[in-house]
């Protein structure tokens, strides 16, 4: 029935059972044509994905890193047997004389002992977090569209992370805050397309009843890049804080070196940019990896006759961007999953920068954080393709926007210290799993020839939040966490609503072109139209 009726079937996979309402026929999608040759998933595909998904692994080192770097230290009191000495616990080492108070680890365990930065404002001590950010934003938007257009997704991908590993390296070098703030701009800015080049490209070689699952693996990595800086970090404690970089920025080296030789591009968008003979060389590698015969000849022709040839062919830098913004309903689908993306975003970057305000350890609240991410990404990989993606967005939103007003209250009873961290975990949890369904829709919501620079612009929005996140963080410690844990909440609770604008992309199959998206829009709802009749 499926052949008889092809529209009904990319519409829907169940209408393959309906009766045939339409008789006009679309060209053969490319994702069809691809998938009959390759397979939708097999060991080539997985190994790519895995090597692409694990740049994430990095990628989550730099993003967190400062978190220990740039720590407020321990102190103690050095005169305590002197009657004139008004040191304590709950002194202000500023009001202090210096010879009362000692730090309790070595200065150059933290940038902030140092470079003496306990008495700076906010804004100072929490400049390099922000700087990283606001590099990460206008790096995102500078390169959104290089991976959809000139450079592709695996040169995108090898660019940025030897970028980011070499400024890392030079960070380690830093003489001050100024200079340190600098070059955590310039890591922001190189490793702004990391994760949506390789998100990208990891989904686009497989089929669609596997693209969720797929996609969930760079979550995963940046998962275990997560956790292994308190592992890290707690090994080198009495080291200076300049080893983190030195130990980041190596292994993210020779990860760009395997990146070079060992990654392939995608053959989706080698067709999209013409590049015909190199996307077929590409599928006839992965082929027989996957274990499926190659006698069938594969030539040009094979791909002849698909819409999305002249469309895309000769395509400018910011093209991409514009047909967003030109189509309408295009550019209803980027506002919304943005403005979800930056309520989300404050959550997801703040919670970790906050938890010094918390009364718990730092490693151990960083490594649950981390580990709270793991179910998260389980949950979305086992469940993604059952998921509505709707609900599912507006209900982690709103749970971690509870959650997050929740971990403000404190009591008297020492249980308030537990709950708080309890609270704080739900909610980092919620955003997280709210984040992996965000990127995951978004892929699905855009066609091929503008899906990069659409997925580009909505992590963009997520480190947006995240740009701000130093500065409540700061704000909250002074004001008991309203500032911080409550602001998050109001903002992820309030955007997390915008997620009925969108529509539903479960079990709906991606398409190349802007205009074959319009296409099935309208057959859509001409088959809705026909079935109500019916």
């Amino acid at each position: 029935m499926a052949d008889s009726n092809p529209l009904l079937s990319e519409i829907n996979s169940a209408a393959e059972s309906e009766p045939q309402v339409l008789h006009h026929k679309h060209p053969p999608s490319l994702d069809s044509r691809i998938e009959l040759f390759i397979g939708d998933f097999g060991w080539a595909q997985f190994l790519q994905a895995f090597l692409v998904s694990f740049s994430w692994f990095f990628d989550a080192q730099q993003t967190f890193i400062t978190v220990f770097t740039d720590a407020q230290p321990t102190w103690h009191c050095t005169q305590l047997n002197d009657p004139h000495n008004s040191c304590n616990s709950a002194s202000n080492v500023c009001q202090l004389p210096q010879n009362s108070w000692a730090w309790d680890w070595p200065r150059h365990t933290s940038t902030i002992s140092e470079w003496a930065l306990q008495c700076s404002p906010s804004l100072v001590q929490g400049m390099p977090a922000s700087a990283f950010f606001m590099g990460c934003l206008i790096g995102g938007l500078a390169l959104a569209t290089l991976a959809d257009t000139s450079l592709g997704r695996k040169n995108m991908l090898f660019l940025t992370c030897l970028f980011m590993s070499l400024s890392t390296f030079l960070t380690a070098f830093s003489p001050n805050i100024w200079i340190y703030s600098i070059l955590r701009f310039i890591t922001g800015f190189g490793r702004a397309t990391i994760g949506t080049s390789a998100l990208v490209l990891s989904t686009e070689l497989v089929g669609r009843r596997w693209r969720g699952q797929v996609g969930v693996i760079g979550y995963f990595c940046f998962t275990l890049g997560f956790l292994s800086l308190p592992a890290i970090a707690y090994t080198q404690r009495a080291h200076s804080w300049r080893t983190l970089y030195f130990c980041t920025s190596i292994p993210t080296f020779l990860y760009c070196i395997m990146v070079r030789f060992l990654v392939h591009e995608s053959p989706r968008w080698l067709f999209v940019r013409g590049r015909k003979e190199e996307a077929i060389a590409t599928l006839k590698h992965i082929a027989p990896i996957n274990g499926i015969s190659t006698k069938t000849p594969l030539t040009s022709s094979f791909f002849s006759n698909l819409s999305f040839e002249q469309e895309t062919r000769n395509v400018d830098l910011y093209s991409a961007i514009n047909v967003l913004a030109k189509r309408r309903w295009a550019f209803q689908r980027l506002s919304a999953v943005m403005a979800i993306g930056f309520g989300v975003g404050m959550v997801y970057y703040g919670m970790p920068l906050a938890l010094g305000s918390l009364d718990f350890n730092l490693y151990l609240s960083v490594t649950f954080n981390g580990l709270s991410e793991l179910p998260a990404s389980l949950i979305t990989l086992v469940f993604i393709a059952e998921m509505n993606r709707k609900t599912s967005l507006l209900v982690f939103t709103s749970l971690s926007g509870v959650f997050s007003i929740m971990s403000v209250l404190k009591g008297t009873h020492p249980i308030w210290t537990t709950l708080q961290i309890v609270f704080e975990l739900v909610s980092f949890f919620s955003a997280c799993s709210a984040l992996n369904v965000l990127l995951i829709f978004t892929v699905e919501l855009f066609p091929t020839c503008v899906r990069n620079s659409a997925v580009s612009m909505v992590r963009q929005a997520v480190v947006l939040g995240g740009v701000f996140s130093p500065m409540l963080a700061a704000a909250g410690r002074v004001n008991g966490g309203f500032l911080s844990y409550g602001v998050f909440g109001v903002v992820v609770g309030v955007f997390g609503l915008f997620v009925v604008c969108l529509q539903e992309t479960r079990g709906r199959g991606i398409c190349d072109t802007m205009d074959e998206e319009e296409y099935k829009q309208r057959d859509s709802c001409l088959y809705n139209a026909v079935a109500g009749d019916v």
